[in-house]
């Protein structure tokens, strides 16, 4: 396919997106299926413009004065793709499958500027209605922070120390310019591909095969290593989920004392089985999903319970920006809510003197440390561990500063600290 034709497809896209409001990767696959001529680097191509469409969907609205799919994806090809103005009225030559010609308007939209002073939900490229809770939580960076959140994110890789070493993998990935993380001391980073290249499918490496790493964003991998999670533990994952945690806290167990996988879903827990048997993880004790009284023998019984919570995926919107689109009050509502109900459920397991972990990957207040405030205010039993204390414990090099200046939980954003957005707060039960 030619870049026009390639054009024309995202536009195509972005309309069945919109018309059908449905997930961008449901929208690809349809189109895909549909258009079987279309080869992978073209469905490649196609779908890196559709998302970072929108990734930037304010910002290129505002210039172009319309959120039509047509402005979105010429303006895209200007600020994202490095093509000219000109370059890409060139493109517009209303031949076979090339979108039809650039208007005067089109033109000077594509040549626009935004303004400094522009608002800060518009620079940031999030909705509207969350400008406050941007507000809130960063002040007057918010708009630089939503637009790091509204870039590429790069392949990022926990090392499985059950089976290899970070130097083994990255050897084993050199040929894609691996590099190690800068806080995680288990972190391998592949940067980002530009415009049409499509980032290396690592999960098809012999070295994933053998179980020596799975693709983990390095703040999760922090969260895990900030849980403090260690040998001979009585180690609880309270939404285990597809096991991403899972593999990691065995990890950080070195295969010792017993840690138990629990989510309410038998969907998302489904791949953990396979997941644990590559990576070597046989401490893992897999409780049977929504089965409530499975929980009821480990009830204080718990050094530590990992609770990575439902909640909005803010944090995350650099690798699934429809989603930020999607995202209601309503919505938000809902999840706190859920967050609510699994901390309740997660304190009842920790023993005196255990710890409880708190992870979401937002970075709104309400699903943070609102959250965090909200359940000690419901168990004052609880009191919070600084993060900087976990810190020392766990790095090999110096903390940053949490995104929002606090002492007491860590929140990571791609602005401060290079990953998606995480936060994390653990708490003590008094003995």
């Amino acid at each position: 396919m030619t870049p026009a034709a390639r054009a024309s497809a995202a536009i195509e896209v972005l309309a069945d997106i919109d018309a059908r409001k449905r997930p961008a990767s449901e929208a690809l696959k349809g189109w895909g299926l549909g258009h079987r001529f279309a080869g992978s680097g073209d469905r490649a191509a196609i779908g890196n413009l559709v998302f970072d469409c929108l990734r930037k969907r304010a910002s290129c609205a505002a210039a172009m004065g319309n959120e039509t799919p047509r402005s979105l994806v010429l303006r895209t090809l200007v600020t994202g793709w490095g093509m000219t103005p000109d370059e890409v009225a060139s493109l517009c030559d209303a031949s076979r499958f090339a979108p039809p010609p650039v208007s005067e308007a089109e033109l000077s939209g594509l040549k626009r500027e935004l303004p400094k002073d522009a608002p800060a939900h518009i620079r940031g490229d999030f909705p509207e209605w969350l400008s406050e809770a941007f507000g809130q939580v960063f002040g007057d960076r918010a708009g630089e922070e939503g637009a790091a959140l509204s870039e590429r994110a790069p392949v990022d890789i926990r090392t499985n120390t059950l089976k290899a070493t970070r130097e083994k993998v990255l050897k084993a990935l050199q040929r894609f310019e691996a590099q190690p993380t800068g806080y995680s001391p288990l972190g391998v980073r592949i940067a980002h591909r530009p415009g049409p290249a499509r980032s290396p499918h690592v999960e098809a490496e012999g070295a994933h095969g053998k179980g020596w790493f799975e693709v983990q964003d390095e703040g999760s991998q922090m969260a895990a290593l900030l849980s403090g999670a260690g040998p001979r533990q009585q180690v609880m994952d309270f939404c285990a989920g597809a096991g991403g945690k899972t593999l990691a806290l065995s990890s950080l167990m070195k295969n010792t004392g017993q840690l138990f996988a629990y989510d309410s879903d038998r969907m998302r827990l489904r791949p953990i089985f396979e997941r644990l048997k590559r990576a070597g993880a046989r401490n893992v004790q897999v409780l049977n999903a929504g089965e409530t009284e499975a929980l009821t023998p480990l009830e204080g019984k718990m050094d530590l319970v990992v609770i990575d919570a439902p909640c909005t995926g803010s944090g995350v919107w650099r690798r699934r920006p429809d989603a930020k689109w999607r995202l209601s009050p309503q919505m938000l509502e809902a999840r706190a809510g859920e967050q609510v109900a699994v901390l309740d459920s997660g304190a009842a397991l920790v023993k005196p003197g255990g710890r409880l972990a708190y992870i979401t990957c937002s970075v709104l207040p309400i699903e943070n440390c609102d959250q965090v405030d909200a359940f000690m205010s419901r168990h004052p039993d609880f009191k919070i561990v600084p993060w900087r204390m976990l810190w020392e414990a766990a790095f090999p090099v110096a903390p940053p500063a949490s995104a929002d200046g606090s002492d007491e939980a860590l929140l990571m954003t791609p602005l401060g600290h290079g990953t998606d957005g995480f936060f994390v707060a653990v708490l003590e039960r008094a003995r």
